[in-house]
């Protein structure tokens, strides 16, 4: 996973394919033209992931049939694995990497084994599903863990449990101070280093600003010594392109061909032409971070003359007449005595003639 600039910018189709093969295909060349790195959608067999009874969640019901179950609009949206194959090709035709969530080990099975995903894309509702995080740190692939509606002690036992995969591929876990004792030691540590980054998000669609609180960031990146990124469902591009400026390593932002069209994520999405117009704020901000060193830039150089100021003669003066403060001023251009000089010149004798607005010597 790594991005020819610095952000790595995922575009999240999710589900806003509505179940179809030839809008996912429409979202890939859309994702593609927008400049994303990835694009990437979710991989789930839905009686593996949801229970028939369980309801939807409000904004689900907002947007689609309120009668219907969670399982039968799950079940709408559903990917074949053919489907699968065609949007991985299609994803490396276009050269733009393939990512997709799994919801349970078949599906994560299925994606390693058959696709050849790379890197694992963690959803946040799996934050505490540890069976599922021990298989996938299994694999020994670089993980990517959305971390929306988890507290940091949340967080950390899913680290632990991570960490014991990583570093005891084989080793069955007795009891939950086994993860702990993972992810407290060195190598457990250093397999999270090198293998996982953490995205801040909050699990709301769309999410309110208020709720967004970007300075999570920091705190995770304090507390695990990890990478941290942003997975956003506001709406619009103004928090993505903050989080962006405030150091996340990855962005995942939802997008759709169409906001207006039926589905559970669509409302929360950028359409195409505000992906491109994000993708492009955030290349621009990456550049504009620059280093942490201060210094005039090359650009600014060729400004210093015109507009920093020197110390010239308000009037005529004499050679030998005391320079007051009246006789001295401080204009452009900024080619002759420092203004830092002021008070060495006062009361001094002029060292030669000057006409009015002629810059003074020492």
């Amino acid at each position: 996973m790594s991005s020819s600039s610095g952000v790595y910018i995922i575009a999240e189709a999710g589900v806003n394919h509505n179940g179809s093969l030839e809008i996912a295909m429409k979202l890939i060349d859309s994702a593609a033209n927008a400049g994303a790195d990835a694009i990437k959608f979710q991989t789930f067999k839905t009686a593996k992931l949801v229970s028939r009874l369980a309801p939807k969640a409000n904004y689900q019901k907002e947007t689609t049939n309120a009668r219907e179950t969670q399982f039968e609009m799950l079940k709408r949206l559903e990917l074949s694995e053919e489907a699968h194959y065609k949007l991985s090709s299609h994803c490396r035709c276009q050269g733009i990497d393939f990512l997709s969530t799994p919801f349970d080990e078949e599906s994560l099975d299925f994606l390693i084994e058959k696709l050849g995903v790379k890197t694992v894309k963690i959803s946040s509702g799996d934050v505490t599903n540890a069976p599922l995080l021990l298989k996938i740190s299994r694999t020994g692939l670089p993980v990517i863990l959305s971390t929306g509606m988890a507290t940091l002690a949340e967080i950390e036992q899913a680290l632990g449990v991570l960490a014991f995969g990583y570093i005891h591929p084989l080793k069955n876990a007795l009891s939950l101070s086994e993860f702990e004792a993972a992810f407290a030691c060195w190598h457990g540590q250093k397999a999270l280093k090198d293998k996982v980054t953490l995205l801040h998000c909050t699990t709301e669609y769309p999410a309110p600003i208020k709720d967004v609180n970007l300075r999570a960031m920091e705190t995770m990146a304090w507390a695990f010594g990890l990478p941290v990124g942003y997975s956003d469902h506001t709406q619009g591009i103004a928090v993505p392109i903050g989080a962006a400026s405030r150091g996340a390593v990855i962005i995942e932002k939802h997008f759709t061909l169409d906001r207006s069209m039926p589905g559970p994520d669509h409302r929360a999405s950028l359409e195409p032409d505000g992906l491109k117009f994000m993708i492009q704020c955030i290349r621009e901000i990456e550049v504009s971070l620059g280093t942490p060193q201060k210094v005039p830039a090359p650009s600014e150089f060729k400004n210093r003359m015109a507009v920093r100021k020197s110390l010239v003669a308000t009037c005529s003066i004499s050679e030998g007449e005391i320079l007051t403060d009246d006789k001295i001023a401080v204009k452009r251009p900024g080619d002759g005595l420092s203004p830092f000089r002021y008070w060495d010149v006062i009361g001094k004798k002029a060292n030669r003639d000057y006409r009015e607005d002629e810059m003074l010597t020492i």
